[in-house]
């Protein structure tokens, strides 16, 4: 199915491509985060990462699954975007009137879905708290190896690593994690970083608008 998909998409089908970018959205989105620690700065590199996606379709010749090739472009649009936010704070460091760092505001908090519980909830904000603080080289493997349950191989393509390195940084972040965290970090780790249903169509929407722009009337 993701086969025919992807040739029908390569071949100009935005609905196939939308079906694609539903299916993949929600990892690739956890991807870009990992990176940048930031929803709204993920959820734009995901819709530029799905712009080049689409343009270079027809050059992908499932020599890997296409989900570790949208992985990869994201994460490389992640990791651009991160070294053009590094180069910046070098410049105007990113401090408040009182000469301390600012505070990164996300809203992740605002994500929960309505079933879930108080308890859930604030363990999962928890987690997502305790993953933000990670070294960025831990941080990115743990959540495509945890989170996403990618596997050592697939991580390791993703991010241009070898698999024995993967392992290692796998290792220290739980290890760094389970400090914290002790043996709540199991069950919170589902609902990490929930792709909620309205940030799915809104990704979906803002690249089929890019895609499809409408026609000029004469």
């Amino acid at each position: 199915m993701t086969a025919e998909l992807t040739a029908r998409a390569a071949h100009g089908d935005s609905a196939a491509f939308e079906a694609l970018m539903r299916r993949h959205n929600r990892m690739l989105f956890r991807t870009a985060r990992a990176i940048l620690r930031d929803d709204a700065e993920a959820e734009d590199a995901l819709q530029e990462a799905y712009i080049q996606a689409y343009r270079s379709l027809a050059t992908f010749r499932g020599d890997a699954q296409l989900s570790t090739w949208l992985a990869r472009i994201v994460a490389n649009e992640a990791l651009q975007r991160l070294r053009k936010q590094t180069r910046r704070a070098e410049i105007v460091p990113l401090q408040s009137a009182d000469g301390g760092e600012l505070e990164q505001v996300t809203d992740s908090d605002m994500d929960q879905a309505p079933d879930t519980t108080a308890a859930r909830g604030e363990m999962r904000r928890l987690l997502e708290s305790q993953i933000d603080k990670l070294p960025a080289a831990y941080r990115t493997v743990f959540v495509l190896r945890a989170v996403e349950e990618l596997s050592v191989e697939e991580t390791a393509a993703v991010l241009d690593l070898p698999p024995a390195t993967v392992r290692t940084r796998h290792f220290r972040a739980r290890s760094m994690l389970r400090e914290a965290l002790a043996r709540k970090i199991d069950v919170a780790c589902e609902d990490a970083f929930n792709f909620a249903g309205e940030r799915c169509d809104r990704v979906v929407a803002g690249v089929l608008a890019r895609l499809n722009p409408p026609k000029e009337t004469a």
